[in-house]
């Protein structure tokens, strides 16, 4: 099966990485370059909602 999460500019994904790598630490969810097919559901899930929820807040932020 093909991965379908490409980013769209591809200068960005080192910056992706690390915004996802802060993302899971702040939620205390253990992830690792790489392969991380041994989370769950709900540590994946929280890792995602962490970095929508930063996302939103930045753009909030602009906003003002």
């Amino acid at each position: 099966m093909k991965n379908s999460n490409q980013i769209n500019v591809p200068e960005a994904r080192e910056a992706m990485d690390k915004f996802k790598m802060q993302a899971a630490s702040e939620v205390g969810v253990n992830l690792k370059n790489g392969y991380n097919g041994d989370l769950t559901s709900r540590e994946a899930g929280s890792v995602g909602g962490q970095m929508v929820k930063k996302m939103i807040e930045a753009y909030e932020q602009g906003m003002q």
